[in-house]
């Protein structure tokens, strides 16, 4: 019997599939499609991921292939400089196109044991006691203990387990694709700028050799989003717009998106789970979905593995439900406000105005890009100290760095007193006496998603809270 499959081989798929790897669960990803998609949705990290990537030993692949950028105006396009003091080591953006992400993270899957079987479709779900019956389109039926579906915002897992999706339909669509442009570059960016004045959903981006991405509001909202727009729908709306089409033509794909906001009722029933977006779907302001998957698949990886190992307290495959969905919610609410500000209408431009003006305060400036990045993430742990929920930002040991020290997916217990002690919990919680720079607390104990769970000096509520998290030593 396969341990889990994952339904959907995107990004927040192939993160789920290597952490799981990581405990040694057996993993087969099921892609419906039979070849990688060429459709750039995201073009970028934010903080928590390139944080993420750092913990896992994937960092560099991606550095070397992505360009950094500062953090400002990435909160409904209102161009701030970056706060001061962000609580990360990466405070930037990492611009890399969602087709390389996929690329890279389905060769780390490989890598470290992922199965991934492409062309193959789930039609069927059925799941008992002692695990789950998945059909796909060809007949074929595989057996696994849990299953996973991370295939996408029309996921068909979502639906056979009848999960509801509530939330508010597209009031707005917009098209989306790479083409070729048959007027000179500066022409493109001295209409572009003049039209973003007052439309700021449009844009001509350049991709190199005479190729642009290009986005620019479509004319209705979609009955059927099965079906791509044509080029002369973006030569439309090009004209609509900007008074001009460019000359665009030659298109290597072309996409319509929605601002639906929906949010699953559940993350799980039974042993099956929803992640990314098959959970959640949002508008791409601020370039948070594709962000929001990979952190969810680092939530629930190592705890799904500590139920198929047996070790799992009561309780810790829930709280992947718990602590995800009121992220989802939230980021569901920044992302319709987000919208609400792009719009050209007078109310909307009021209040994108004076939030302009609130933005200039750092606090305001600082809470707004927490909130996109992540970095401000704050699980609900409990009365104690501040850092308890939070992700850990990386710190300077005498050793080396912490977030080299989380490359296993392990439980880390760090103990600047050398008093403490995880005996009972080495199989799962590793134990490093040293201190962190500038981090000013006796001993800190993280989880594998990087969140800390136990600040403190004491033993005795120390071997509390590695029960509550880790299970009987």
């Amino acid at each position: 019997m396969i341990d889990v499959i994952i339904a959907g081989g995107g990004p927040t798929g192939l993160m789920l599939a290597s952490e799981l790897r990581l405990h040694d669960v057996r993993v087969v990803v099921l892609e419906r499609d039979a070849e990688p998609t060429r459709f750039v949705r995201s073009l970028g990290l934010h903080a928590r991921s390139i944080e993420i990537m750092d913990q896992r030993g994937l960092l560099e692949r991606f550095l070397a292939v992505g360009t950094r950028h500062p953090l400002g105006g990435y909160f409904a396009a209102i161009p701030k400089p970056p706060p001061s003091g962000l609580d990360s080591a990466h405070a930037y953006v990492l611009g890399i196109p969602q087709t390389t992400t996929d690329r890279l993270l389905e060769e780390h899957a490989v890598e470290v044991g992922v199965e991934v079987r492409r062309g193959s479709a789930v039609v069927g779900l059925h799941q008992d006691d002692d695990g789950v019956t998945v059909e796909l389109a060809d007949g074929t039926r595989l057996r696994s203990r849990f299953v996973v579906g991370c295939d996408g915002g029309r996921s068909t897992v979502r639906r056979l387990l009848g999960v509801g999706f509530p939330g508010e339909p597209s009031r707005v669509d917009s098209l989306l694709g790479e083409m070729e442009v048959g007027v000179p570059p500066q022409t493109v960016a001295d209409v572009v700028a003049e039209v973003r004045r007052t439309h700021l959903r449009f844009g001509l981006g350049p991709l190199g050799d005479g190729v642009y991405r290009v986005l620019v509001p479509a004319e209705g909202v979609a009955e059927d989003r099965d079906v791509p727009p044509t080029i002369e729908e973006f030569q439309q709306q090009l004209r609509a717009y900007a008074g001009t089409d460019f000359g665009v033509h030659s298109p290597r794909w072309l996409s319509r998106f929605g601002d639906a906001t929906r949010l699953a009722d559940r993350y799980r029933i039974g042993r099956v789970l929803l992640a990314g977006d098959a959970a959640h779907i949002h508008p791409p302001t601020g370039g948070q979905g594709l962000n929001l998957g990979i952190q969810d698949a680092v939530n629930l990886g190592w705890k799904l593995a500590a139920e198929v190992a047996g070790w799992a307290p009561d309780g810790l495959l829930d709280s992947y439900h718990a602590e995800r969905h009121p992220v989802a919610a939230d980021v569901l609410v920044n992302t319709r406000a987000q919208m609400f500000l792009l719009s050209p209408d007078p109310g909307p431009q009021a209040v994108r105005h004076l939030l302009a003006e609130l933005m200039d305060f750092e606090e305001v400036n600082r809470y707004l890009i927490e909130k996109v990045t992540a970095i401000g993430v704050r699980y609900d742990f409990g009365a104690g100290h501040e850092l308890l929920g939070r992700h850990l930002r990386d710190v300077r040991l005498t050793r080396g760095r912490l977030y080299e020290l989380m490359r296993a997916g392990r439980g880390l217990l760090l103990d600047a007193t050398g008093r403490l002690s995880a005996v009972g919990w080495a199989d799962r919680v590793d134990h490093v006496v040293d201190v962190g720079d500038g981090l000013d607390v006796p001993g800190v104990l993280l989880r594998p998603d990087g969140h800390v769970a136990w600040v403190g000096d004491d033993q005795a509520s120390l071997v509390w809270e590695l029960r509550r998290w880790f299970g009987a030593s």
